[in-house]
């Protein structure tokens, strides 16, 4: 077997990523992620915000897409599954996502690199555990479907991508069109966090975590948590900021409400 494919490299990528996650999220705690709101021209080069979201989303697709299509258990009902839910956030992510984007921001095209990486290194994960080293080492049959970590997880999953949609759309909207003043977001749990839309996210992948009850789910959801609590965190500070009356008054948290 290829050593990419073996578990005994496997296991030592996913405790070397568990520790880059640990360093990640100390680091951003320090600096700011230069995109969105935090982007300074100090980032350099920097291209349209919508090819550049494209651009570093779709590569998780592609080497999901891929991987799923060269295995030997594609067409098995829990594995068809597990494609089809990991699938369905990302081509939301990739491909529609994007095209939603409102007025013409940019992209440091360093983050972009970055983050292009991250999402291959998690297609790589994410796609050799399910197809490739799963079926041999803890297969998945029919009943995993209606076991309790698989229903609780896509569960989870499901309230924490109706939280992001829904957050999402309450950013794109805080604006009328030609409006350029900055408004502190106030509808669903924006009126506890200040980062709605990152809750959402990683509350989808903490119930990946539990519905493939796999530790390359978990590294998923360590791996998200790392970079958006911290981002969270700098977005706090940047509203605060921004709203101090407003702010103080509300006493919103991060990202957690009513805990961080």
């Amino acid at each position: 077997m290829n050593a990419l494919y073996s578990m005994e490299f496997f296991n030592t990528f996913l405790f070397v990523m568990a520790l880059v996650c640990v360093v990640i999220f100390v680091a951003l705690y320090f600096v700011d992620a230069g995109y969105g709101k935090m982007r300074t021209e100090k980032w350099g080069p920097a291209i349209n915000n919508k090819v550049g979201w494209i651009l570093m989303e779709a590569p998780v697709f592609l080497v999901m897409l891929f991987l799923w299509a060269q295995s030997d258990v594609k067409l098995l009902l829990p594995y068809w599954v597990f494609f089809l839910i990991f699938q369905f956030h990302y081509f939301q992510r990739s491909f529609i996502f994007p095209l939603l984007m409102k007025g013409n921001s940019k992209m440091p095209l360093v983050i972009m690199f970055f983050s292009v990486i991250w999402n291959l290194i998690n297609g790589y994960v994410q796609g050799i555990w399910l197809f490739y080293l799963a079926p041999d080492y803890r297969p998945y049959d029919v009943s995993w479907l209606g076991s309790w970590q698989f229903i609780t997880g896509t569960a989870i999953f499901i309230i924490g991508w109706i939280i992001n949609m829904h957050s999402d759309h309450v950013i794109r909207h805080l604006r009328q069109p030609g409006d350029t003043a900055h408004y502190l977001p106030k509808q669903g749990l924006y009126k506890y966090v200040t980062s709605a839309n990152y809750f959402g996210e990683i509350t989808e992948w903490l119930g990946w975590a539990i519905l493939t009850w796999s530790f390359a789910g978990g590294l998923f959801f360590l791996l998200t948590c790392s970079n958006l609590v911290p981002r969270a965190n700098s977005i706090y500070h940047k509203y605060e900021a921004e709203f101090p009356d407003e702010f103080n008054r509300k006493k919103l948290k991060r990202i957690i409400p009513f805990i961080y």
